[in-house]
């Protein structure tokens, strides 16, 4: 836990900013538990999907898609299989990943962030060197890795961006998933795993990363793929959400006309990113970026302080359209021309979008 009140972090994990509803679920949850889980699995896929609670309390929804993925992989983690969260960048892995251990363990601070200098000491342990030349090794001079926290205190542990570690570095968890226990030859011992350890990993299917995951890794993982959002409803209601929660965080005034606005950054998102307009009528060149949901989210924070801090309160189209340009326009050259004909071809056809057209224009 961090040692800041929540109202003075920018962003508080999820166990803190969820705790009212983490803690309504519990006191109301009868179902089997697995053991040191905080809530039974059932309950857990509720806080996720979100639902009404007998008491009156309302959990609200932390991600929109498929019950049956969710449920898939609740079940995955009350097994002794890790699970592996697979999907393009934008899909909410991250953001499943912490609520699930948030849910699951009381504690989403398990994580290893996944880089190509990521260490073994990151999966494994590490030392305390000043302790270690003064007294030689003991469990003393051990720093413990999250991997190995969760291992004896029964939690789950987070590994993000599991595909950028390097192969011998991602090696080294198939002890740890196969026979649930660390060996540390300099002690010429070992830490077990007690129950309510698993690991939840993230990867993402578009960009490789550095390492494909070995054969043996994989095997030790259950896949869920999350998809991108299936209608532009649904991906409205999940922008509309995170922006919400996004501003009020920062302290961000809801501004009148930003449903509006949110519908037409998700518009132009999902059209680029499938390749052809809403209605199917015409098809469009897509850029080199994702355009993922994560993407739009941003783009309309940042227009949110725009309009907060340099406009007059109201979200409006030119808050929006330098945010919309600086996404999709990544590769100057190759971007720049799609973005042109789309603006050209489909924005300046429609009528009810001529403001958002004219300040797309004012950005050349």
């Amino acid at each position: 836990m961090s040692d800041e009140p929540t109202g003075q972090v920018l962003r508080a994990h999820a166990e803190e900013t969820f705790a009212e509803e983490l803690a309504a679920l519990e006191r109301q949850d009868d179902r089997p538990r697995p053991a040191r889980w905080r809530l039974s699995p059932w309950a857990v896929a509720t806080y996720l999907l979100g639902g009404a609670l007998p008491d009156g309390t309302v959990v609200s929804p932390k991600y929109v898609g498929p019950r049956r993925l969710v449920e898939v992989a609740v079940a995955t983690l009350a097994t002794d299989r890790a699970l592996l969260l697979l999907g393009v960048p934008g899909t909410a892995k991250t953001w499943v990943s912490e609520h699930l251990a948030a849910a699951i363990s009381g504690d989403s601070t398990l994580l290893v962030q996944g880089t190509a200098g990521t260490g073994e000491e990151s999966v494994r342990y590490g030392w305390n060197y000043a302790r270690l030349l003064a007294e030689g090794p003991s469990r003393a001079a051990l720093v413990p890795s999250p991997v190995l926290r969760g291992m004896a205190e029964g939690k789950l542990v987070r590994v993000e961006e599991l595909t950028r570690i390097p192969p011998d570095v991602q090696d080294s968890l198939i002890t740890v998933l196969s026979e649930k226990a660390l060996p540390i030859p300099e002690l010429s011992g070992e830490t077990q795993a007690v129950r309510g350890f698993n690991l939840i990993a993230t990867a993402n299917d578009r960009d490789r990363g550095v390492n494909e995951l070995s054969s043996a890794l994989r095997r030790r993982f259950s896949t869920v793929v999350l998809p991108l959002p299936a209608t532009l409803d649904e991906e409205v209601e999940i922008v509309a959400r995170r922006v919400g929660q996004l501003g009020r965080a920062l302290e961000l005034p809801a501004p009148p006309g930003g449903a509006q606005e949110i519908r037409r950054v998700v518009t132009v998102f999902r059209e680029l990113r499938e390749g052809v307009t809403a209605d199917g009528r015409t098809k469009v060149r897509t850029p080199t970026g994702t355009l993922s949901t994560a993407e739009a989210i941003s783009v309309v924070t940042h227009g949110l302080a725009l309009a907060a801090h340099f406009g007059d309160g109201v979200l409006r189209a030119r808050d929006l359209a330098a945010g919309v340009l600086g996404a999709v326009v990544r590769d100057l050259t190759a971007d720049g021309a799609v973005w042109r004909e789309y603006r050209e071809g489909v924005l300046r056809e429609r009528t009810d979008w001529q403001d958002f057209y004219r300040a797309a224009c004012e950005l050349d």
